[in-house]
């Protein structure tokens, strides 16, 4: 594997006598898109600041091999040209769209034919050419977003740092942002690193996900990974792993491990030896929900009868909450859930597949 183009050790930041940041170790690879997700207030926009060299840390920071000095001064300017910074705010000046594009290369010295080509480019690649004479005043917040992410690629930065640049925006106006960003990327190998509290921003984008909770990376690794095998009970919480049930293996042969979770067998894929306490993991999106019906079979290995005890309409989709012994979360189509005529009382099947059970060891 070549050199990461960002490291960094021992990053701490302290703020009133409390560590807001604590990072051991943290790569950043040439061209992936590393994105942090984390609550709020977890430390994440604090740690993209350490790396766009905006905020002190304690610590060692290299940028492709180059040792940087984490305490920002006139230094750090060769290190921050290389890379380019878009926040929540679009934080656009008072000129027409055009000339906020050309800012930075024009900071760079810029001029001519190859400045003009590359703001037509960034302009047309954004889908806002027909916006180049305005002002931003008049712009939407997905426009100025646009307008904010096209001056950043611009400049052709080594690596994009970007501070929540959906959060604000509605929810048709996010997707279609984001789908962009994703073929400018796929386009471009632009090295990325996203910070944001939304899952569905990681999943679309990240080629790594890292999760920060309490100033700390909890977890980092490839997305399936994370939101397949999350790392502990708090990392399964945060990544939308409904599903976190306690119990202790009862056996275990072939990679295949039998769980007691409230007096019923589990199945799942394992090597945690007998009596071992864990966690049973299980994504509400990973189990089908069917009316019970007598003789029916499936090639799931893990199927509880149960009966509905709630459900919650999120539109398009159903959360149906199952009471098999325990309660367990499933998530269905809203047509599904019509379609068997499911109410409170429903008596129901769950079934899941022992891949889809992962197991976490506990204390």
């Amino acid at each position: 594997m070549s050199q990461p183009i960002i490291e960094g050790h021992d990053l701490q930041v302290v703020f009133g006598g409390r560590k807001v940041l604590d990072v051991p170790y943290l790569a950043v690879e040439q061209g992936e898109v590393l994105v942090i997700v984390g609550p709020n207030g977890s430390g994440k926009s604090t740690l993209l600041q350490v790396l766009a060299l905006l905020l002190p840390a304690a610590g060692r920071l290299t940028f492709a091999g180059e040792a940087v000095n984490t305490r920002p001064d006139k230094s750090g300017l060769h290190f921050r040209r290389r890379m380019a910074v878009v926040f929540q705010e679009p934080l656009l000046l008072d000129t027409s769209v055009r000339e906020n594009v050309a800012t930075g290369l024009k900071l760079r010295g810029t001029r001519g034919h190859d400045l003009e080509r590359r703001i037509s480019l960034w302009l047309e690649r954004f889908g806002i050419a027909h916006l180049a004479a305005r002002s931003p005043r008049t712009l939407s917040g997905g426009e100025a977003q646009r307008v904010s992410l096209a001056r950043a690629f611009v400049v052709e930065p080594e690596v994009l740092l970007l501070d929540e640049p959906f959060a604000s925006l509605d929810l048709p106006t996010r997707y279609a942002l984001m789908g962009d960003l994703k073929s400018v990327l796929a386009r471009t190998s632009t090295t990325v690193v996203l910070v944001t509290h939304d899952r569905d921003e990681a999943l679309a984008l990240a080629d790594r996900v890292g999760v920060m909770l309490s100033g700390r990376l909890a977890q980092i690794d490839r997305t399936e990974a994370v939101f397949r095998s999350p790392a502990s009970e708090e990392v399964a919480a945060f990544i939308g792993v409904e599903n976190v049930l306690r119990g202790k293996v009862a056996s275990q042969q072939g990679g295949l491990a039998w769980v007691v979770v409230e007096g019923r067998i589990l199945e799942a894929v394992s090597e945690l030896a007998p009596d071992t306490p864990v966690l049973a993991c299980v994504r509400p999106e990973d189990i089908t929900l069917s009316l019970r019906r007598a003789g029916e079979t499936t090639s799931a290995r893990n199927r509880l009868a149960g009966h509905v005890a709630r459900i919650d309409d999120r539109g398009s989709q159903w959360r149906v909450v199952v009471d098999c012994g325990f309660p367990l979360v499933v998530l269905i189509t809203r047509q599904s859930g019509h379609e068997m005529g499911l109410a409170p009382g429903s008596e129901v099947a769950v079934a899941f597949k022992a891949t889809a059970a992962h197991l976490i060891p506990r204390a």
